[in-house]
């Protein structure tokens, strides 16, 4: 899936042989994010779950070549509309390439996935710091989802839970 957007960007979905390259992704949005220190990711868990069981998949954008960015996404399902939706866990940018239009034409390129596959919405979620993020989405048109709260079980919660 290689697909020309503009001046020299490009898309290309991950292989197998790109999962450290992802991780370098993953741990780069995450010290962007202060949450580096959460990061437990491994190239042996991402090769498993990406790439094997083909739970999520990743794009990455090319600019003449070289990887500047890259999206992580998987279908959900909405009931009320009754289809598949695209649900974007990662989008990331490096530093250098910011400001030139390239996360819109991530956000581009997967709106056209969505599409085509006859998704129903793409959603995601930002921090509420992220104010550049939150104003990028806002001049695309997205809509803030502030009637809803996010809840989370895992790690011992969640083992707990299943035993229960």
């Amino acid at each position: 899936m290689k697909s020309e957007v503009n001046s020299g960007l490009t898309f290309r979905k991950a292989e197998k042989e790109d999962v450290g390259l992802v991780l370098y992704f993953i741990k780069e949005l995450a010290s962007y994010e202060k949450m580096l220190d959460q990061v437990v990711a491994t190239e042996a868990g991402l090769t498993e779950w990406l790439f094997e069981k083909k739970t999520a998949e990743v794009i990455f954008a090319e600019l003449n070549g070289v990887e500047i960015g890259f999206a992580l996404f998987f279908h959900n399902f909405s009931t009320f509309l009754g289809q598949a939706g695209l649900y974007l866990e990662d989008l990331y940018v490096l530093p250098n390439y910011r400001g030139h239009g390239y996360g819109k034409a991530i956000l581009t390129q997967l709106a056209k996935i969505a599409v085509k596959r006859g998704c129903g919405r793409l959603e995601w979620w930002c921090l509420d710091w992220n104010q550049p993020s939150i104003d990028f989405y806002l001049s695309l048109g997205a809509k803030a989802m502030d009637e809803w709260t996010v809840y989370r079980i895992t790690g011992d919660t969640l083992l707990e839970l299943a035993a229960s």
